[in-house]
């Protein structure tokens, strides 16, 4: 005897997600998240999203995708670049920069970890990181936790003005 399909509810059965945030193999935490509220178009060195063509800001935005798929920590280990130019992905200065052409924003916190994405060339996504002790402690106006994997955009950097090293 033959048995009768439905294939309504097999559409429908296969278009529920099969994954699970309880499911001890899902990487969901381990994900670094990029906040642009801190973002400052405010100062002359530093470029504006208007600034960049469309293809600059599409191929920011393939790199942030990649970026996220990963935490901050395996970022930073992973080299970038050749000969004298090789570095990591992901920098940590800790402190603002010296020498730079940009100011440190006043509105960014003192406490910040200065840190950089190098996109390609001179091209640098500039922000910070709240610093190891913060992590998983309440804010004590919102109850909310700090969370270290969150990379804070506060600058786009197309000519390498940020942090100025000898590099031409």
């Amino acid at each position: 005897m033959k048995k009768f399909k439905n294939s309504k509810k097999v559409s429908f059965l296969d278009d529920i997600p099969q994954t699970s945030l309880d499911n001890k193999d899902d990487t969901l935490t381990k994900r670094c998240k990029f906040n642009f509220s801190y973002f400052d178009n405010s100062q002359e060195v530093g470029d504006d999203f208007s600034d960049w063509t469309q293809n600059e800001l599409s191929k920011l935005l393939d790199k942030l995708k990649e970026f996220s798929k990963f935490s901050l920590k395996h970022w930073e280990k992973q080299p970038i670049g050749s000969g004298k130019y090789r570095s990591n992905v992901l920098e940590i200065y800790r402190a603002f920069p010296s020498p730079s052409d940009f100011k440190h924003p006043k509105f960014v916190p003192h406490q910040a970890e200065w840190a950089r994405f190098r996109l390609e060339g001179k091209v640098r996504f500039i922000g910070f990181l709240i610093p190891e002790t913060y992590h998983n402690e309440a804010h004590k106006g919102t109850g909310i936790r700090f969370d270290k994997n969150t990379f804070y955009v506060v600058f786009l950097d197309k000519n390498h003005l940020f942090y100025k090293t000898d590099r031409k």
